[in-house]
Order: C-alpha cells, then structure tokens, then sequence
C-alpha cells in the first residue's frame, strides 16, 4: 500500500476514534451518574482522554508532506502529546480508585455500563491492532504510541466489565477499583516507554 494511502487510512481510524469515544463518553458518564458509579465516570472521563489523543493524531498525520526536518518535529512532539496522556490517565485512576476503597461508598449494579464496557472490549482491540500496523508501515512512533493508548482503553474496559460485573452478578463492588490499581501500573509503564521513544528520536 502507498504512502499516501496509509496516511488516508490513518487519518480514517483516528476519525473514528474520535467519534466512537466522544458516543461513548457521553452514555459513560451520563449512566455512572445515574448509578453513582465511580468507574464508569472514569472510563468516561478515558474516553475523552482517547479522544484527546486521536486529535492530536490527526494534526501530526495532516501535517504529512512538510519538509523532512518539520515532520521530525512535529512527530516527537506528537509523540510527547501522546506520553503525557497516560500519566494524566494513570493519575486520575489512581485517585478515584484509592478515593472509592477509602470512603466505602458503593455504586449501584449497572447493566447500561456492563454492555457499554462489552462493545469496547470487542472494538477496542481491533481499533489498536489496525493503528499499530499503519504505524508501522509508516514508521510513525506517535501512532504506534496512539495504538498503546487504545490498547489500554481496551485493558480499562475489561477492568470495567469485571468491577461492574461482579457488582452487578454478586455485589463485590471492590473488584472495580482494584482492577484499576492494577491498571495504573500499565499506564504509567506505558507513558514512561513512549517518552523515551520521543526523546530516542530527538537523539538520533
């Protein structure tokens, strides 16, 4: 496939992505309010940060055709862009999950937020498969970073449907913000990976 198509189809995917988390942020966040679900607003909250992130792809990838050394530029700082959102991410699952263990306030059962978390633990992962192997043929580390992210998304909503599902099937409202716990790690790892992958380009 040409240059000029991989663009294209990059460009398609972040569209997407844009459309797909903006639908899925609203419902998210709308339903986690209704049942005072702490997990649900925060993945809602994630969806806006996917969001965020496949903006500033489709800035880097519509900058395609500048001279070689702007687009080095504008790739690292793409790259950079992408890295700060999971430590954002990582920061704010952090303190809603420790926040929920402490005050022990536990959210009412959701079905809405299980087949929310279902549909992008399906979609998702065919979304991040797709972006990383454009990327790759592109050589874009932003991209390929973007792909990490939404890899994560996918890793959140399994969190989610396990925390909502075993609320909902048996009452353990513990399970959400722990699974997060666990997620905060991968976030910050990831965040920390792709930073460096940043400032190898700077360097090289």
């Amino acid at each position: 496939m040409e240059e000029a198509s991989l663009y294209r189809r990059g460009l398609r995917l972040e569209y997407f992505t844009v459309a797909y988390n903006v639908a899925e942020a609203v419902a998210s966040i709308l339903f986690g309010l209704a049942a005072g679900s702490v997990a649900l607003v925060g993945f809602g909250l994630d969806s806006v940060m996917e969001s965020l992130s496949a903006v500033v792809l489709i800035w880097r990838l519509r900058q395609h055709g500048e001279a070689p050394e702007k687009e080095e530029r504008i790739e690292r700082k793409a790259t950079r862009i992408v890295a700060v959102t999971f430590f954002v991410l990582a920061a704010y699952v952090l303190y809603e999950s420790v926040s929920t263990l402490v005050r022990g306030k536990r959210p009412e059962a959701s079905l809405p937020g299980v087949v929310i978390a279902v549909i992008s633990v399906v979609i998702m992962p065919i979304l991040a498969r797709l972006k990383h192997d454009v990327g790759r043929r592109l050589g874009s580390t932003a991209l390929i970073a973007d792909s990490k992210e939404t890899l994560v998304c996918s890793l959140l909503s399994l969190a989610l449907l396990v925390g909502l599902g075993l609320n909902y099937l048996f009452g353990f409202w513990q399970a959400d913000p722990i699974a997060g716990l666990v997620i905060v790690a991968f976030l910050c790892m990831e965040g920390y990976e792709t930073w460096e992958e940043g400032e190898e380009e700077e360097d090289s």
